[in-house]
């Protein structure tokens, strides 16, 4: 069938069903006017927004019958938006216009007003959709309550969440408890003050800041070694310190609760209260499942509103919080005397090669265990070949360490067994990974240094996911040797990798490195090679180790990962 037999309203895809339903169907008003202004259709919904009937309003002037000022009065037909788009192609839009019902009264509208040709004459008519203001307003109002009520809650998981993430910021205790009392004060409350327990009992007061900067100067008279409450002291900080339960206190409480006690630990808290002059406190512990290691208290003054009950929900979830974060900075510390021992232990001295100069260095990352997955090795094979290894194991933690020390030998092994060229021995040691551990990750390249005839040497490598290695020639070129780049270990997939070979230049330098090397915030991978580039050819004049710190520093500006590089030249070059 021709496109021409196809009645023109089914060709737009308007079935009899379709128009049907968006007549009766649409919850906007809709009326239609000719040329003149007067109304020749309206839909059931203009009907009820009006308050009349089709027949009342069909065939009458659309101005005169409806349009009228926010006061009830009538609108000269020269003054009216509406009918001074009448006739031309330019869409009218009126955020606030004002029809008259049937029964007189006024119903404010929001519409919209399109031309609209009729038949195939010149004349343009207008189509208007229109809603009821008032009650679109109505709606408005309740969301809006909504909103704000949201807000608030928006408001309180934000401040949640950024005191999380000061919390995570740093290892140091004090400083993250400190950090966290800016934080709440004023958003909170107008004064913040921590106390911790020490590992022999001992009670110090870490931080305390006031919404009034002027008495900084003043309040550090109160932070620092503080007497510890007596048994039978009721202050409710002694509480707290005793594992009770987040309490909110009105100030004539907190006085009464003061005034009870007749000790050092009394005169300490009073002497506080009275400078602070607070009207309503929360007290709240500081603790792990373990033990509390300090209290929380938040106070509020004139004329700030007193705490509430969601208030002290809320105060008792930031306890918690800091008493987890100091807790596990605790064992962070503990962890990390661990992790430095063991890391010493893992990335063992590169061997001592006849006319092979080498070079290596690590760095851990700053916010970390001091240990990692980060990677280097080099050894002796039969034949007169010398392995070199670069790796990164997914994480930073004594499992990824573990993790790479298991790695780290087994390739060992496999390279001493197998004796084929390096993508062999990598797809072996992919292969065993299942039986380390169920979820481990890992790049790494392996490099075969062989020594040819003539004193010539070339390397044989093979990738598995790792950043390609670095060769800066002797006439300052530098390139990425990305021949042989594969998958990287660990996904479970059976593949085969590829080898590549290339000889090592006189005067050249070959460089293995890790990704954290060219990894910074805000900038693209691409870009951190290029400047890897660029650096490691101003620097190839330089003795090895020299050439390895100028490059170390010179690349970590913003420290976020482990590094590790290793360099490789040959003797006298």
């Amino acid at each position: 069938m021709e496109s021409s037999d196809v009645p023109d309203l089914e060709r737009y895809g308007l079935s009899r069903q379709l128009g049907r339903a968006l007549i009766h169907g649409l919850h906007l008003g809709v009326y239609v006017v000719d040329a003149t202004g007067r109304i020749f259709m309206v839909n059931p919904r203009a009907e009820a927004l009006l308050g009349r009937t089709a027949e009342q309003m069909i065939g009458m002037d659309a101005h005169d019958l409806l349009h009228r000022r926010p006061d009830g009065g009538t609108i000269p037909r020269d003054q009216c938006p509406q009918l001074a788009a009448l006739g031309t192609t330019e869409s009218v839009r009126m955020d606030e216009a004002w029809f008259v019902r049937g029964d007189g009264g006024l119903v404010p509208v929001s519409l919209i007003g399109a031309s609209l040709r009729l038949g195939d004459d010149e004349d343009l008519g207008a189509v208007v959709l229109f809603y009821d203001l008032q009650r679109h307003k109505a709606v408005e109002r309740q969301q809006a309550a909504h909103v704000s009520m949201l807000e608030d809650l928006a408001g309180r998981l934000s401040l949640l969440a950024e005191i999380s993430a000061v919390l995570a910021s740093t290892l140091e205790v004090e400083e993250a408890l400190r950090r966290l009392t800016r934080l709440v004060v004023p958003r909170l409350a107008d004064w913040a003050v921590i106390d911790l327990l020490g590992p022999g009992g001992e009670l110090r007061r870490v931080s305390i800041v006031g919404h009034d900067r002027r008495s900084h100067e003043v309040t550090k008279q109160w932070e620092g070694p503080m007497p510890l409450p007596e048994d039978g002291v009721h202050s409710p900080i002694a509480r707290a310190l005793r594992g009770g339960a987040s309490t909110l206190l009105s100030a004539r409480e907190a006085w009464d609760l003061v005034r009870r006690d007749t000790t050092p630990f009394r005169d300490y808290q009073r002497q506080l209260f009275e400078f602070i002059e607070p009207t309503s406190l929360i007290v709240s512990p500081l603790r792990t499942p373990r033990h509390v290691l300090g209290t929380l208290l938040l106070a509020r003054c004139a004329p700030s509103r007193d705490f509430d009950s969601a208030d002290l929900s809320l105060v008792d979830d930031i306890a918690g919080r800091a008493g987890l974060a100091v807790d596990n900075a605790e064992m962070f510390d503990e962890q990390r005397r661990i992790a430095e021992t063991m890391q010493r232990h893992l990335i063992g001295p590169l061997p001592a090669i006849r006319e092979l100069e080498m070079a290596a260095r690590y760095q851990p990352a700053p916010r970390g265990s001091r240990v990692g997955g980060d990677w280097y090795d080099a050894f002796s094979l039969p034949g007169g070949l010398t392995a070199l290894v670069i790796g990164d194991v997914t994480g930073h933690d004594l499992q990824a360490a573990a993790d790479m020390s298991q790695i780290r030998n087994m390739l060992r092994t496999m390279a001493w067994a197998q004796r084929t060229p390096p993508s062999r021995v990598v797809d072996r040691l992919d292969e065993a990974l299942p039986y380390i551990t169920d979820d481990l990750m890992a790049t790494l390249v392996l490099v075969l240094v062989e020594r040819q005839e003539e004193g010539r040497w070339r390397l044989r490598w093979t990738s598995a996911g790792h950043p390609p290695p670095l060769l800066v020639c002797d006439d300052g070129s530098a390139r990425f040797l990305d021949e042989a780049q594969g998958l990287l270990l660990g996904t479970g997939l059976r593949t085969e990798r590829p080898d590549a070979e290339v000889p090592i230049p006189a005067l050249g330098t070959f460089l293995l490195y890790t990704d954290g090397l060219v990894e910074r915030r805000e900038e693209s991978i691409d870009a951190g090679m290029n400047r890897l580039r660029r650096h490691a050819t101003s620097l190839a004049g330089l003795p090895l180790p020299a050439f390895c710190d100028a490059l170390l520093h010179r690349m970590r500006n913003d420290v976020t990962d482990d590094v590790a590089l290793l360099a490789l030249r040959l003797t006298g070059s």
